[in-house]
């Protein structure tokens, strides 16, 4: 293992046995510069704007307090570099996208390299940036995908938004898939 590897292991390592409410506090103070108005107001936006049969994650850097490419510090480049890494998973939130690396079930995240993969997300997307004060990338994934990802890849995340229960996602799920068309 080299020392990039190895640095990303152990903040992954670390991060797996912090508690929820501490990598809370790790984003708040990482991406936005402590001031947890700010992060209530992002989450805010985001239950306005996401059916309640989707769940919101954070991954990546903001998550486990490095980069996994090289091991650097979140805003190793300085203050507003690092973006943010929301997944949305489950609902019908993959059919808003038009780019994918598994069609129909993971999503490209639509952000610097992808900016017109979701056009109804773009809205959503421009505001979180705004109250985040740096990119926000925002991909889709089927609940396999990220069941894969959390057990097979061993990738810490940070649940924002919890799922509904099933009963609510059979009263609400195409409803809300337009709510996300109309966020913004």
């Amino acid at each position: 293992m080299n020392d990039v590897a190895a640095a990303v292991y152990a903040a992954t390592a670390e991060t797996r046995a912090m508690p929820p409410e501490a990598v809370r506090d790790r984003i708040i103070q990482l991406a936005f510069d402590g001031d947890a108005s700010r992060y209530e107001q992002f989450v805010a936006t985001l239950r306005q704007a996401i059916p309640p049969d989707v769940g919101v994650i954070l991954r990546g850097s903001v998550v486990i307090g490095c980069r996994w490419s090289d091991g650097a510090p979140f805003d190793a480049d300085g203050p507003g570099t690092s973006d943010l890494d929301l997944t949305l998973v489950g609902g019908d939130m993959l059919k808003l996208y038009d780019e994918f690396h598994i069609p129909g079930v993971h999503s490209v995240p639509m952000g610097e390299d992808h900016p017109d993969a979701a056009p109804a997300l773009l809205p959503l997307r421009r505001k979180l940036c705004e109250l985040a004060g740096r990119p926000v990338n925002i991909q889709a994934t089927s609940d396999f995908v990220q069941y894969a990802r959390e057990i097979v890849m061993d990738q810490p995340y940070f649940t924002i938004l919890e799922k509904a229960e099933k009963a609510e996602d059979d009263a609400s799920g195409a409803e809300g898939a337009e709510g996300a068309r109309a966020a913004g």
